[in-house]
């Protein structure tokens, strides 16, 4: 009987929505599986892409309820495209068991209020709130996570794969030809946290 092979899936996130690529290894060499991007929010428009810059104009309280109204609403929609793409592997022998993330560079977020007084800061939330869905719902789904900081990503997968970055990148255009547009650097990238999280120790 054949052995599943395991597959992985990277993210990478922007205000409201995610690129996916999911990601198999045959003979030690990465195959591009399914591609996606995935809307994280009911209603693709400023308001629910970018809940912070919302919760601006709001009374706190009524701030904190929509942000974590935004946040259900994310790891809702998260869990289930992950679900769904890990059912659609399954089905081709592809077991998917872990995620690769892209991470902001930023520091930790303070509490909502100082948040919402500075606008560097509400820019830096609507991506980390998007993240944390797509975090959540993968451990719902059982998927063992690894996180890069992405402007650490290209420099460290060169060195797992022992290849020069700019190579690297042309392997990942090349993965993705055959597979037509969308093959942005969001596919790219994704496909490459993927990559990682599969080469990653348990």
């Amino acid at each position: 009987m054949a052995r599943t092979k395991q597959a992985a899936i990277g993210f990478r996130v922007h205000s409201g929505w995610t690129a996916i690529a999911a990601v198999c290894l045959d003979r030690g060499s990465p195959i591009v599986v399914a591609r996606q991007r995935v809307h994280l929010v009911e209603s693709f428009t400023y308001e629910f892409r970018q809940p912070y810059h919302t919760a601006e104009k709001m009374l706190l309280g009524q701030a904190r309820k929509f942000v974590a109204r935004m946040q259900t609403e994310a790891r809702r929609l998260a869990y289930g495209a992950i679900r769904e793409l890990q059912s659609g592997l399954q089905k081709k022998g592809l077991k998917l068991t872990r995620c690769g993330l892209l991470l902001a560079s930023g520091r930790p977020l303070p509490r909502l209020d100082r948040i919402l007084a500075s606008h560097a800061l509400i820019h830096t939330a609507d991506g980390e709130l998007f993240r944390e869905a797509l975090l959540h719902a993968s451990n719902r789904c059982g998927l063992r996570d690894f996180t890069i900081k992405e402007r650490e990503l290209l420099d460290q997968a060169g060195q797992s794969f022992r290849c020069k970055p700019a190579d690297l990148l042309l392997r990942v255009t090349e993965l993705g030809r055959a597979l037509g547009s969308p093959w942005s650097q969001d596919e790219k990238f994704a496909t490459l946290a993927a990559w990682l999280a599969l080469r990653a120790s348990p």
